[in-house]
């Protein structure tokens, strides 16, 4: 017997599993799980278009404004599509105001000397690092080489004008044009300044005016359509809540398991198995930085409810091809039952992920909040279900069939057939047990 378990944990699928939970626990404990916007708290920001747009003009919308608030510092932020005229961009555990003139504004950038245009923001190669000194703020920026020359034509004899630098048609910053820019010779070095009322001001206003500059304008004019705060406390109250309701769903589990296999030993690898199936997709989440909000965290429900499921499948599969089967029969009759659960856990888990494809495309493809959280659900679904029909529960139903190994219930017919050496058979003839030692009378 205990070479049977030896041969268990020698299995490719257990030392998988095991390497598994270590590698999401090293993943979680290095990286950590992300919280979406229910649970950590944040801002939900609606940005109207001037007008509809194609797909390809929304695809470049959602670019741009993903890029500003990345190189803005904002850690967590979503960008989706809703509808043909809408953005919703999400921001957890930032204040909506400190990046609302970063989405809310086109971004059009352009210089004039009296009425000519003299730049472009396209014309912008490189934005580097902004000079605040005290309340004033610079950002140096290099162009190409075309437009250094059509700079240098436009400003040619024109030294003490000044130079008007638009952003959205709003001047913020017009410095005068140096006498070595304006003597006809090319330069792709070009800055852009203003001041502000406090130092931090002027840092904030030359961060933004890096992020616009550098991520380009969008294309189409844009205004925020509203905006709406998620405090940190909802999240806070959903999580305990959560934890109590684990704590009561483990014990009613653990209830039925015993009412109905009068055995508790086998609650024990039925839980475990699903907690691991946690650990595993919070894991997965940790290494490619998926957000668990509270369509995440449905997701994982219906798939650690269809595991139990799967379990409870496997088990009374296993607990039949058990009984009433001769000792040299009995572990492949199990085997047979395994393979025929198997068959029914794939077909259920194929169901499943067929009726959630939809769901993931449309969240992906629109993006709109509400079909957004249809896709985070539908998304965690699969890799739940993926993970418990191809690593845990086939682990499950070998620890499970080590287990019977061990403590083979055996049905009074079955007892019957094995003990039967030393009394008579069927048909009455002489045996050789202690009543079958006399004469026939």
């Amino acid at each position: 017997m205990k070479e049977g378990w030896i041969d268990f944990f020698k299995d490719y699928r257990v030392i998988l599993l095991i390497v598994l939970i270590f590698v999401s626990i090293g993943s979680i404990s290095v990286y950590g799980i992300q919280q979406g916007l229910d649970l950590q708290g944040g801002s939900l920001i609606q940005i109207h278009l001037d007008q509809p747009v194609d797909q390809g003009t929304m695809n470049k919308v959602t670019a741009v404004l993903d890029k500003r608030l990345n190189l803005f510092g904002v850690k967590d932020v979503k960008v989706r599509q809703s509808g043909a005229q809408d953005v919703i961009v999400e921001i957890a555990g930032v204040q909506p105001q400190d990046v609302a003139s970063v989405v809310g504004t086109t971004g059009k950038f352009e210089a004039k000397i009296g009425n000519e245009t003299a730049l472009q923001g396209s014309d912008i190669t490189t934005v580097d690092t902004p000079q605040v000194t005290s309340s004033s703020w610079s950002v140096p920026f290099k162009i190409s080489t075309d437009a250094a020359n059509k700079f240098a034509q436009v400003a040619k004899g024109k030294a003490g004008q000044p130079v008007d630098m638009y952003m959205d048609d709003k001047v913020v910053s017009s410095p005068e044009l140096s006498s070595d820019l304006a003597n006809g010779v090319a330069s792709t070095d070009v800055e852009v300044s203003g001041s502000a009322s406090s130092k931090s001001n002027a840092e904030t206003q030359a961060k933004q005016i890096q992020t616009v500059l550098e991520s380009g304008a969008l294309p189409v004019k844009v205004n925020i359509a509203g905006i709406s705060s998620v405090s940190a406390d909802l999240g806070s109250q959903f999580k305990n809540g959560a934890i109590i309701a684990g704590i009561i769903a483990v014990i009613v589990i653990s209830l039925i398991i015993i009412i109905r296999y009068r055995s508790p030993k086998l609650v024990v690898p039925i839980i475990f198995t699903s907690l691991v199936e946690v650990l595993l997709i919070l894991g997965v989440a940790s290494i490619i930085k998926w957000n668990i909000d509270l369509s995440a965290i449905a997701g994982i429900i219906a798939s650690i409810g269809t595991g139990v499921d799967d379990q409870i499948i496997i088990t009374d599969e296993v607990l039949k091809g058990n009984i009433a089967e001769k000792s040299k029969r009995r572990s492949t009759a199990v085997k047979v039952k395994i393979k025929h659960a198997f068959f029914i856990v794939f077909a259920s888990a194929g169901t499943l992920v067929a009726a959630m494809l939809p769901l993931a495309y449309i969240g992906f493809a629109r993006g709109a909040s509400g079909i957004g959280a249809l896709a985070g659900f539908a998304f965690t679904t699969i890799i739940g279900v993926l993970i418990g029909v191809f690593i845990t529960r086939p682990v499950f139903a070998e620890f499970l069939e080590q287990l019977m190994r061990k403590d083979e219930p055996v049905s009074a017919a079955a007892r019957k057939t094995t003990t039967g050496k030393k009394g008579k058979n069927k048909k009455g003839k002489k045996g050789k047990g202690k009543k079958g030692k006399g004469k026939k009378r």
